[in-house]
């Protein structure tokens, strides 16, 4: 099969099949500026090491840079460089105590999202069909 009949395979005969759904769908979809953060936020998620800073904190709650550090087996610096960055996109927040910083989860959401993940990986038996 060559190229340009694969592409279209790909097009629609008809480019509106149901126009109400397509307008309802149309003015239920975020705004660009929503859009661009979700991405950021899913971006700063897909990083295995930023990854398991978030975890720790999941099964830890609140922990100081050097437990994260030693929970994830990364050093120091790179959970600190991670925890800036997740702290700029509010996924983590930070309490200080003297010289120490504890760091959270910065709500019950992000908790939410990564607990809903982890059980989204357990369904990988399930069937690829698409749900009513």
């Amino acid at each position: 099969m060559s190229v340009a009949s694969d592409k279209k395979l790909d097009e629609c005969a008809v480019r509106v099949i149901d126009s109400e759904r397509v307008t309802m769908v149309a003015g239920a979809m975020p705004n660009a500026e929503a859009i661009e953060e979700l991405a950021q936020v899913f971006g700063l998620l897909a990083d295995p090491g930023r990854l398991r800073v978030i975890t720790a904190l999941l099964e830890g709650g609140e922990m100081c840079v050097c437990d994260i550090a030693a929970a994830c087996g990364h050093t120091e610096s790179a959970v600190s460089h991670a925890l800036r960055l997740l702290r700029a996109h509010r996924v983590v927040r930070v309490r200080r105590s003297g010289r120490m910083a504890y760091y959270r989860l910065d709500d019950s959401h992000v908790r939410m999202l990564l607990d809903l993940a982890l059980v989204h990986l357990g369904h990988k038996g399930e069937s690829d069909e698409p749900r009513p």
